[in-house]
């Protein structure tokens, strides 16, 4: 399972490529020519349509919006102008930069999910996953997964990038582990079940990206079996996350209890059809029969409103982004690149299909936003990051590549 090996690009070392550094990047033009606009490009679209889809969402909505029907399609927009800022900062940054400030990183945001769990922790809609600062709410779960993607990378990468080993060793993955499960964890006691889910899956994927040896992703998805049995048995779960799995697997369990948010989106789904009702005229939206549409149910916005071709082309432009990610992951010249965007392509695909699914009811309700879409400052900021990142790591390529 030597996946990372395989992603090398033939005629040079990768510890050659590390020395030599990113290409200049003293003509903007040439920046501007290497930059990959179809992932920019996908990523924008995506962040547009879902301030027409939060704003259709909350227009009628004036206990949210406190009688400004503009509020949150304003705060969205403004979230992605903040977002855009964070992506180009990152990519001038650049990846041996970034890589450099990874410590600091990882260490912020440890304190920052610390104080989910402190006094200084807010509880929104009955959950205690955000920070107040600034009169902003920030939810650290959010920036923990770009903490741990880098974090990896670093550990994992370092001795085959400068030529000391083939593959992680041992203890390269037992030191990944560790600084991926202690953020983790924190996570877990919010509770967060859903971003623990999402980091899971990150894991996973930065390992089979590093080439490490098969075992460890095997036993790491035995751990994690076993662990969700344990979990189960102990009851270790709230009353609400058990209540919502319930609904999960008997959708007709409660249909005007747990399972009236699945029930309505689907409904607001299936009534969209080929075409859709039409932007800002769904029944289900404009009747306000869906909570928490701007956020966690903004899917079912798109298939209301814009029917099965809109919310197709939507999921369209969100495998455009994982697509372009892959690509970048495959012609990275060093092991770290090829980590740190498969990572990211596994953070975004889990976290657009769990949210798409619970939409759906294929899916556990699990509160994880669609990623550029739903309406959420910590969201867009992590996502406009990765997209930053992405960018930053073709920006090393040499200029043949």
């Amino acid at each position: 399972m030597e996946v990372g090996s395989r992603l090398r690009e033939p005629g040079a070392t990768r510890a050659a490529v590390l020395r030599a550094g990113p290409p200049p990047r003293s003509a903007f033009g040439t920046v501007l020519r290497r930059l990959d606009w179809p992932l920019l490009g996908a990523a924008l679209a995506l962040s547009v349509l879902g301030a027409l889809l939060v704003y259709s969402a909350t227009r009628g909505r004036s206990q949210l919006t406190g009688g400004d029907p503009y509020a949150f399609l304003t705060r969205h927009l403004v979230n992605l102008a903040i977002g855009i800022a964070l992506a180009v900062g990152t990519m001038w940054l650049g990846p041996r930069r970034l890589r450099d400030l990874v410590p600091v990183l990882y260490g912020v945001t440890l304190l920052l999910v610390l104080a989910v769990l402190t006094p200084m922790g807010a509880t929104i809609n009955g959950s205690r996953r955000w920070i107040m600062i600034g009169g902003m709410s920030i939810q650290p779960a959010e920036f923990v997964k770009v903490a741990i993607v880098l974090a990896m990378a670093v550990l994992l990468a370092t001795k085959v990038d400068t030529g000391d080993r083939p593959s992680p060793d041992s203890r390269s993955v037992l030191e990944s582990l560790a600084v991926a499960g202690v953020p983790a964890l924190l996570v877990l006691l919010t509770p967060d079940l859903g971003q623990f889910m999402g980091i899971g899956v990150i894991v996973l994927g930065v390992l089979l990206a590093s080439g490490a040896s098969a075992r460890w992703v095997t036993g790491l998805l035995a751990v994690g079996v076993l662990g969700a049995l344990a979990v189960w048995q102990l009851h270790l779960l709230d009353q609400y996350q058990l209540n919502r799995f319930a609904a999960f697997a008997d959708p007709a369990l409660d249909p005007s209890g747990v399972g009236y948010n699945t029930s309505q989106a689907r409904i607001a789904i299936g009534a969209g059809g080929l075409l859709g009702q039409g932007l800002f005229h769904g029944a289900q939206t404009t009747g306000q029969f869906v909570p928490e549409q701007q956020t966690d149910f903004v899917f079912s916005v798109a298939g209301e409103e814009l029917g099965f071709l809109g919310a197709g082309a939507l999921i369209a432009l969100l495998g455009v982004v994982l697509w372009r990610a892959l690509r970048i992951a495959r012609a990275c010249p060093d092991l770290y690149g090829t980590v740190v965007a498969t990572g990211i392509v596994a953070w975004l695909a889990f976290q657009a299909f769990e949210n798409i699914g619970m939409n759906l009811g294929i899916m556990p309700v699990t509160g994880l936003p669609l990623p550029f879409v739903s309406y959420g400052g910590s969201s867009m900021f992590a996502g406009w990051v990765a997209v930053g990142i992405l960018q930053g790591i073709r920006l090393q390529r040499p200029l043949s590549a």
